[in-house]
């Protein structure tokens, strides 16, 4: 889109720096101009939050596929990497949106409000458990320790998969993760072995469920695959995603999430003493340091966007960051406020393509800092700035996050 380069300015949305370096820049953009060009994808990406709104919203908008850094491969090179291409492509919210309906619709009989409810105990239990096993050194990385165990544990139990080898299935779904980035081909070939291992991991479950359903989310898509509904690509292919992202995601909440607490630290004595605060900071976690980035969208029609003319089939990525600091929604916007009502931040996007684990991620979140704070009321950074990683194509996340669990003063949780 030649005219976006000439007529907006530049934002280069990967970057060697870090995530919180952005944020000025994103300020400054947003004020500039509606629109801004991304030469990595040759895309319009939208700075502000009621343009992001109604991209979101607009039927016309389907969600890109994540192979962005496979097409910028060699024809050869892609099609070695057609099995990772061909999975994804299968994943609920990233494809037709006759086909996600269908899934969704599925997915709507497992993911209730009544689960939701069901499942707080063992989160609570396990959330428990892995603080158990870091009280006795009084530190711990929360990120290794904490944020993705608890949601893998978590999404596997509803999944009806058997975690009796977590840490196999944490590296398979870490390798997972190069498939939202543009990373070499040498990445995207380990992607393709560790969500082909997985696949052939959980294989084994759903045929174990065909000869004996229980009630999980598994023996779910084996009935309906004996309905005709789903097929067994379909449905190897989404327990892979959400066995991905449903800890990815909320991990990263977790972590981002401690992050913010500790910047700002009146906030943190008010959720001390006022835990039923705590869905409101979560909220306010998401809307400041949320896992996803980016919201990536592709328009199936011409279309016009925040006054401009956008071809079909161009990328639009909505950018979720710019969105959920627009001064023009929420005041003072950069301040986490665990009272701030409302809060519409996008975090789980919205209209037909809205995040159907957010109430999942948004239980877990609570329950966990709620027994963070009760247990550990004088939690504080083992870190003198956070490890980001550097900025990614579509969501952030921290390499690691040392935390002291007793008073200041105490070994940091990377000390030897």
């Amino acid at each position: 889109m030649a005219d976006l380069e000439t007529k907006f300015p530049r934002y280069e949305l990967i970057s060697s720096g870090k995530y919180v370096d952005r944020i000025p820049e994103l300020h400054e953009l947003r004020e500039k101009s509606p629109i801004a060009w991304v030469p990595v994808m040759d895309a319009a990406f939208l700075t502000r939050h009621a343009d992001i709104v109604r991209v979101l919203k607009d039927h016309r908008m389907a969600p890109a596929n994540l192979t962005q850094g496979i097409r910028l491969l060699s024809p050869e090179q892609q099609e070695e990497l057609e099995p990772l291409s061909s999975a994804v492509k299968k994943w609920m919210g990233h494809t037709v949106p006759a086909d996600h309906q269908r899934f969704i619709g599925l997915l709507k009989r497992y993911f209730t409000p009544a689960m939701i409810d069901r499942m707080r105990p063992r989160v609570r239990q396990l959330s428990h458990e892995l603080l158990d096993a870091v009280e006795p050194a009084g530190r711990m990385d929360i990120v290794s320790d904490i944020a993705y165990p608890l949601p893998a544990c978590v999404i596997a139990e509803m999944l009806g998969v058997p975690m009796d080898n977590r840490a196999q299935l944490l590296a398979w779904s870490a390798d997972i993760g190069a498939i939202a980035e543009i990373v070499s081909y040498d990445r995207l070939m380990e992607c393709q072995r560790s969500l082909l291992a997985m696949q052939d991991f959980v294989l084994e479950v759903v045929k174990e469920r065909r000869a004996e359903p229980k009630d999980d989310l598994i023996s779910m898509f084996v009935a309906a695959e004996r309905e005709g509904l789903v097929s067994e690509a379909e449905i190897l292919s989404n327990c892979v995603m959400l066995l991905f992202s449903g800890h990815e995601t909320t991990g990263g909440l977790i972590t981002s999430g401690l992050v913010q607490l500790f910047d700002h630290p009146d906030q943190l004595e008010l959720l001390k003493s006022d835990p039923d605060l705590m869905p409101g900071a979560v909220e306010e976690m998401l809307r400041l340091a949320g896992p996803a980035s980016v919201i990536s969208r592709v328009s199936t029609e011409p279309v016009e966007v925040a006054g401009s003319s956008i071809r079909s089939g161009a990328a639009v990525p909505p950018g979720a960051d710019g969105g959920k600091r627009d001064p023009r929604v929420f005041e003072d916007p950069d301040r986490l406020d665990a009272t701030r009502r409302p809060n519409d931040h996008l975090a789980f996007a919205t209209g037909m393509f809205y995040c159907l684990g957010a109430a999942l991620a948004r239980m877990e979140a609570d329950e966990f800092f709620r027994i963070l704070l009760d247990r550990f009321p004088d939690v504080n950074p083992g870190y003198e700035t956070p490890d980001w990683q550097p900025v990614l194509l579509i969501s952030r996340r921290l390499k690691t996050l040392p935390v002291n669990l007793r008073g200041v003063g105490g070994s940091g949780a990377g000390d030897e």
